[in-house]
């Protein structure tokens, strides 16, 4: 419990010690993703889905922003998992060593549902929207003529997002073993839920049905997925409740 007798003072520099750690991590990854970032960018490019579009640089500057963009998000990717384990071991101190064993196993869960997360929308989603907007340029005899950064902007704006919004039962989890929801409560606010979800959906996915569905299904059974996993949470808290009561 060594966070309950830091002063304020304290936090601020355990915080601040922590924070240069992220750094000093992000600037070795950034070093790696400098080199990941060309084979990554000519993989993506020779996929099926690139193959069919003509790129182009309309700027001067769009290979070097196009090559810095993804030496920088291979270098968040690289430095995510450390950046969890610093968060971690920040609050780690206030819980009890049992909390903290189960808060330490969140890291490699989240770091496979951001993943998994990226994935979905990339292999599945993506393909059908930009299928989707290759037949609308058809119909209205639009010739297709897209920038580099253009296309691989609107990758990320795409599958980045999937890897947050996959973060759901993770946090939910957390917040649960925290006492700060129940699955009662998620139960209870699940239409208010599926309408934000449902919202969620419409701005990520372009006007067309089976897109729409792509990205709606996965989002609504990961908030169900999210209750079950708050049940689980919730009997554990009860239950180390009882036992803490038990040994008063």
């Amino acid at each position: 419990m060594e966070h309950k007798d830091m002063s304020l003072y304290d936090h601020i520099g355990e915080l601040r010690k922590r924070v240069i750690t992220i750094l000093v991590f992000f600037m070795v990854a950034m070093i790696a993703g400098l080199f990941v970032a060309k084979p990554l960018i000519l993989y993506l490019q020779a996929a099926p889905t690139a193959q069919e579009l003509p790129m182009n640089a309309f700027k001067l500057t769009d290979p070097i922003r196009v090559y810095m963009t993804f030496a920088f998000a291979s270098a968040l990717l690289l430095v995510f998992p450390a950046i969890l384990y610093q968060l971690w071991a920040f609050i780690s101190p206030g819980l009890h060593e049992k909390e903290r064993r189960v808060t330490l196993a969140y890291i490699p869960i989240s770091f496979f549902l951001f993943l998994l997360g990226i994935s979905f929308s990339y292999f599945i989603l993506f393909p059908f929207v930009i299928g989707f907007m290759g037949r609308l340029a058809g119909q209205l005899n639009i010739t297709e003529q897209y920038g580099i950064n253009e296309y691989f902007s609107f990758l990320f704006q795409l599958t980045l997002p999937f890897g947050i919004l996959f973060q759901l039962p993770v946090v939910v989890m957390f917040l649960t073993r925290l006492g700060l929801v129940t699955p009662t409560f998620l139960g209870q606010v699940r239409r208010y839920a599926y309408f934000v979800l449902l919202v969620i959906a419409g701005l990520i996915t372009p006007p067309e049905l089976i897109s729409h569905l792509l990205v709606t299904v996965p989002l609504l059974l990961l908030y169900e997925i999210s209750i079950w996993i708050s049940h689980i949470a919730y009997r554990k808290v009860l239950k180390a409740e009882e036992e803490m009561n038990k040994e008063q």
